[in-house]
């Protein structure tokens, strides 16, 4: 007798569950990513403290994706042992931007962006080594965000109007498209 649940097609509620559960890693490390990126571009202080957590967590976001596609006790050991040594030169490589000669040289905004930096290239040479594809793609967001950074300090105001402008578009197109049907 066939499951009358499996004939119907799953509703969008628990197909964006499932979506959810399993690219939660990568998500999780997207938001660290792009709450790191916005509050750097919006506060206007160091985030040397937020960037040196943060590394880590995405470390072990690192290790917790790959784990189960070890084969044996010796891999899993392995890819802790790698991961941790590549995190810890990230940190290392953070550290000596702030030693006070260093730190003289550069500006809080300018350390910030060099921390991720740093960050970002962590990662996407962890997704490298680990083989996630999806852990190079943050690191690559994360890239993306040192420019973006730059350009919206310049384009804030720009950016405010424009998004303004797409809801004063888009808010009656939705009301109406809602109320026709």
């Amino acid at each position: 007798m066939s499951d009358p649940q499996a004939d119907k097609p799953m509703s969008s509620g628990l197909s964006v569950r499932a979506f959810l559960f399993k690219e939660w890693p990568y998500l999780l490390m997207l938001a660290l990513a792009l709450f790191g990126i916005a509050y750097t571009s919006f506060a206007r202080t160091p985030m040397m403290t937020y960037w040196v957590v943060a590394a880590p967590l995405i470390g072990a976001i690192c290790v917790l994706t790959r784990w189960r596609d070890a084969a044996s006790r010796d891999e899993c050991w392995r890819l802790v042992w790698t991961q941790a040594l590549h995190w810890a030169a990230v940190l290392v490589a953070m550290r000596l931007m702030f030693i006070a000669d260093v730190g003289r040289m550069m500006n809080a905004d300018a350390s910030a962006l060099a921390a991720l930096v740093l960050l970002a290239l962590g990662t996407f040479t962890a997704g490298v080594h680990v083989g996630a594809w999806r852990i190079c793609v943050v690191g690559l967001i994360m890239a993306a965000g040192v420019p973006g950074i730059a350009w919206l300090d310049r384009s804030a105001l720009f950016l405010l109007l424009a998004g303004l402008l797409v809801i004063a578009i888009v808010a009656p197109l939705y009301w109406h498209a809602r109320h026709r049907h």
